[in-house]
C-alpha cells in the first residue's frame, strides 16, 4: 500500500505546489486528473523521491519513501513525461546499459531480461535501431521497457500518451493495464480519456490540492440531473460562460456544444445530458457563473 501523509511543497517564491496532500492506494492503477499546473508532477516526483517535500510523509509498504529514498528506489519504476536516452544509441545497447546500473546480471541473464523487456512493448524487431529513429510513440514505448527492468512494486507514470496519435494511445493504455497487475501502478493525466478508461479510483488535483476522490463512475453519478447541454453559435459562447457554469464546449456542425451545470435548464433551451468524468473535471477547475443564481446552483458541487 502506498501512502503519502499531509504532502506540501512551497517554493521559495511562495508558491504552494502541493497544499496537504494525502492519499492511500492499494494495488492496481490509480489516477491523477487535473489541468497543467495543478501540481500532479510535483507529486509524482516527490513519491518517486526524486524531490523532497517542504512537509509531509510518504510510505510504500514498510518502507519510508522519504526516509530511506535509497531502499525506497529499489522498488520505483518511474516514466517521466519526457523519456532521456542517448540518442545514438539502440534501444537494445541503452536498455543494457540501465540493467547494468540497476545491477541485474549476469550478463546472459541480463541480456535475456533485457529482450523480454523489448519484446513486451512490441520493440523486438527494432531492438537494432537507434534510439534518436524512433517515433514519439516507440520511444514512450521504450520508457516503458525501462520502468519494469527491474519489475518494480511501484510504478509511476506521468502524462502518458501525451504527444501520441489514436493508435499509440490505445497501445499504451493496454499496455499500462497489462502491468499494473500486482503492483500499484499511479498515472497522472490531464487527458480525462487516460484515466477513465483505466483507472478504478483517482483523485482530481487544482492548485495543489485534492478537490474530488472516487472512482470515474461514482463521481459522474454525483452530477446526475445537473449536466445539460446546447448548441450555440461561436459568437455566443463568451455570453453563455457569463452567464452559465461551463463545464466543456466542443466546435459541432458549424456551431459550439456546451455542457452547463445547473438545476431546471430545459425550459433555457437546454436539453439533459449524462454526465461523465470530463464533467466531473470541469466542475472542479473551472469558476462558478458570474449570476448570484448561478452560482449558487452550482456552489454545492464544488470539492
Amino acid at each position: 500500500m502506498l501512502r503519502a501523509d499531509e504532502l506540501s511543497v512551497v517554493y521559495p517564491n511562495g508558491v504552494r505546489a502541493l497544499d496537504s496532500v494525502c492519499l492511500q492506494v492499494d494495488d492496481g492503477m490509480f489516477g491523477m486528473l487535473g489541468p497543467n499546473g495543478a501540481g500532479k508532477s510535483t507529486l509524482m516526483r516527490v513519491l518517486a523521491t526524486l524531490q523532497s517535500p517542504t512537509a509531509g510523509r510518504a510510505s510504500f509498504g514498510e518502507t519510508d519513501l522519504l526516509g530511506n529514498p535509497r531502499e525506497a528506489r529499489r522498488l520505483i519504476g518511474y516514466l517521466p513525461q519526457d523519456v532521456g536516452a542517448y540518442p545514438r544509441v539502440s534501444a537494445w545497447e541503452m536498455l543494457e546499459y540501465l540493467a547494468g546500473l540497476r545491477g541485474i546480471g549476469p550478463a546472459r541473464e541480463r541480456g535475456r531480461i533485457v529482450r523480454r523487456a523489448l519484446e513486451r512493448v512490441n520493440l523486438g524487431a527494432v531492438a537494432d535501431q537507434r534510439l534518436d529513429t524512433y517515433s514519439g510513440g516507440m520511444l514512450r514505448r521504450f520508457g516503458i521497457a525501462t520502468v519494469f527492468l527491474a519489475d518494480p512494486k511501484l510504478v509511476i507514470v506521468d502524462e502518458p500518451t501525451a504527444g501520441l496519435d489514436p493508435t499509440e494511445r490505445r497501445r499504451f493504455q493496454c499496455m499500462l493495464a497489462e502491468a499494473a497487475e500486482g503492483r500499484v501502478l499511479l498515472i497522472s493525466s490531464h487527458i480525462v480519456e487516460d484515466i477513465a478508461g483505466l483507472c478504478g479510483e483517482l483523485v482530481v488535483l487544482d492548485h495543489g490540492r485534492i478537490v474530488r476522490q472516487g472512482t470515474p463512475g461514482g463521481l459522474a453519478g454525483e452530477l446526475d440531473a445537473r449536466v445539460w447541454k446546447r448548441r450555440v453559435s461561436a459568437a455566443e459562447l463568451s455570453v453563455m460562460q457569463q452567464d452559465y457554469r461551463v463545464l466543456s464546449w466542443r466546435p459541432e456542425s458549424g456551431g459550439v456544444l456546451v455542457r452547463v451545470l445547473g438545476d431546471d435548464l430545459g425550459l433555457r433551451g437546454f436539453t439533459p445530458a449524462s454526465p461523465d468524468l470530463e464533467d466531473v473535471f470541469g466542475v472542479c477547475t473551472t469558476p462558478a457563473a458570474s449570476t448570484e443564481q448561478e452560482h449558487a446552483s452550482a456552489g454545492p458541487a464544488r470539492g
